[in-house]
């Protein structure tokens, strides 16, 4: 059960990402939608642990699943930024290669064991990653290049911390409603801040995409705990990170992104890393 599980948190976290890929252009405010999606999924968590009865909350928890959440927001918003300058079959398997950093954690730090075939899939997805960011002074696709990998950068470090506290939150067995109310409140909390801070305008689209992104949110991150819980994160971690399929496959058909014929090698040879980690 834990590989749906991570499948059904794959699939959604490449829908919520097709959806900031398809906003990054229209104007609408990265930090709203933000906001109106982790304050939609904190109330859908608040009111599921008022049912069903709340574990007893500590420090550790409140802390841990804030900075989580800050995380999350960070890196979200620092993807979506990315998705704006440049094209997102290029972007989203550049920020799913995140997932080596949580892969090496759950060898290093929880001592989980990793294959040679999983170290291979570990190699591929970093010299892909090498390959799919180089683009030539002339001709290929459309890439605003420095503030494009300043943002992909940010994210992956963002994303891929947050799997290493992620499963630092499953291996103390901390309660993973309590964890993701706090995780929603903390980046709820950051992004508020940060409207303070930029005065940004608010639309009812923001409002609308974010209760719709925080409803997704709640299936993918409750099925993402459970397969942490039950699985092993090792493997856990790269089937998630497939979600890049959605957004790569997406952009292609409904952007008509062209790639070049490197690019398409280092697409598909990141992909096969990913596949090479989970056998």
């Amino acid at each position: 059960m834990w590989v749906v599980a991570a499948m059904v948190t794959m699939f959604c976290f490449g829908i919520n990402n097709m959806i900031f890929k398809a906003t990054s252009k229209s104007g609408l405010s990265k930090v709203h939608m933000q906001f109106f999606f982790n304050l939609t999924a904190f109330l859908i968590m608040l009111g599921y642990g008022l049912i069903k009865g709340f574990s007893t909350f500590n420090l550790i928890t409140i802390v841990l699943g804030a900075i989580i959440g800050i995380l999350n927001a960070n890196g979200n918003i620092q993807m979506a930024k990315a998705f704006s300058k440049g094209p997102g079959s290029i972007t989203s398997p550049l920020i799913s290669t995140n997932t080596i950093i949580p892969i090496l954690s759950a060898a290093l730090i929880f001592h989980e064991h990793i294959s040679l075939i999983q170290w291979i899939g570990i190699i591929v997805m970093l010299a892909s990653a090498v390959v799919i960011q180089y683009t030539p002074g002339t001709g290929g696709v459309k890439i605003d290049y420095k503030p494009w990998m300043l943002h992909i950068l940010l994210s992956v470090g963002s994303f891929g911390v947050l799997g290493i506290l992620m499963k630092t939150s499953s291996h103390l067995q901390i309660d993973s409603i309590n964890t993701l109310v706090c995780m929603y409140a903390g980046g709820a909390l950051f992004l508020i801040i940060n409207s303070l801070i930029t005065k940004e305008e608010w639309h009812s689209e923001e409002l609308k995409l974010g209760i719709l992104i925080g409803c997704i949110s709640v299936i993918g991150y409750s099925s993402y705990f459970f397969a942490l819980n039950t699985g092993v994160a090792s493997i856990v971690f790269p089937i998630v990170s497939l979600s890049c399929l959605v957004v790569v496959l997406g952009s292609c058909w409904l952007y008509k992104e062209r790639l070049k014929a490197y690019q398409i090698i280092g697409v598909l040879t990141a992909l096969f890393g990913i596949v090479l980690t989970k056998i």
